[in-house]
């Protein structure tokens, strides 16, 4: 397999470089797992945007890892804000994702494909949190560890790698329609977490906004992918859970979680929520091996949900933007 330190990616790349970066990056997580599981975990959670985004040729690019565990902790705390409101939680997701379309339109608007990558999803997230507290904590916990993964990233080497073409700016029609499609499945999604009372009612809100790609032969490519990361990932949780696995073996867990999920950076199949499933449910599950079913279902069942929604919306909206824009032109004419 090529490795993802390539710039042509595989299906599934490889890059042992990388695998000894995400050894790096679990260091601390390990090192606090074996006294204390939970929040062994909860450190390797906060440093999975680390491990997700890869490692940037230069070492001057890299720093800007720091900004995505901002923008992430940011963005959940967003959700954590307006979770308690379910209107108020509704209408924001989609008037976040309207707006964020709508910028990545716009020539110099760096961070937007950024927060529409990222962003919108943790916004998402953010509506499980119990309380802005318990968001802002993970928030820090995320800026932590992308400060401490970019020091850890200068110790690796620069990489000669030819830089990508510039991408045309999309159209600002198109990535409105987009931005109404992807408004309309997070929305949804999280008005039936909220209004079921699920546990963690954000999940299927942003396996919406994951899986959600202005192509629709992308965005397929993302639903089975996460559908099948997401089933895989909370099995092997559960399985282990249902074990009574030491504490030993939960450090082992961070360990083998942040370096596949970093060694596998570039691949082109949607892996990474098998590592992050795998890592979020161990989390849950500490001390709560008896609930393992109920995690797996509703882990799986919401990204299920997730994804029939984000192909829903994929093939509602752009549809009817074309039938109304046809019927203008008619009227006009």
């Amino acid at each position: 397999m090529p490795s993802s330190d390539s710039p042509e990616r595989g299906p599934l790349s490889w890059s042992w470089s990388r695998l000894g970066l995400g050894v790096a990056y679990a260091a601390p997580a390990t090192v606090v797992a074996f006294d204390d599981p939970a929040r062994g975990l909860a450190l390797a959670v906060g440093v999975l945007p680390a491990a997700a985004v890869g490692l940037p040729a230069s070492r001057r690019r890299r720093a800007g890892v720091v900004g995505v565990g901002a923008l992430a902790g940011v963005s959940m705390v967003i959700g954590s804000v307006v979770a308690p409101y379910p209107v108020v939680a509704v209408l924001t997701v989609f008037a976040l994702c309207v707006a964020v379309a709508a910028a990545v339109a716009v020539p110099g608007r760096r961070l937007a494909p950024l927060a529409m990558a990222l962003g919108l999803p943790l916004v998402g997230a953010g509506l499980s949190f119990d309380s802005v507290g318990s968001a802002a904590g993970m928030a820090l916990l995320m800026l932590a560890g992308s400060v401490y993964a970019w020091l850890v990233s200068l110790a690796w080497p620069e990489r000669d790698v030819p830089q990508p073409p510039a991408r045309p700016v999309p159209a600002r029609r198109a990535m409105l329609v987009y931005g109404v499609q992807i408004g309309v499945a997070g929305a949804v999604a999280a008005a039936i977490g909220l209004a079921l009372g699920l546990d963690h009612p954000g999940w299927a809100c942003t396996t919406a906004l994951l899986v959600s790609r202005p192509r629709l032969r992308d965005a397929h490519v993302r639903e089975v992918g996460r559908s099948l990361s997401v089933l895989a990932g909370s099995l092997l949780a559960c399985v282990i859970a249902l074990a009574g696995p030491s504490d030993g073996v939960r450090a082992l867990l961070v360990v083998v979680a942040l370096a596949g999920a970093a060694a596998t950076a570039g691949s082109r199949w949607y892996v990474m929520p098998f590592f992050s499933t795998l890592l979020v449910l161990s989390l849950l599950l500490v001390g709560d091996e008896t609930h393992a079913g109920h995690w797996f279902a509703e882990r799986v069942g919401e990204t299920l949900l997730g994804v029939a929604l984000a192909l829903a919306a994929a093939w509602t909206v752009p549809r009817v933007a074309a039938t109304v824009a046809t019927a203008r032109r008619v009227r006009r004419g």
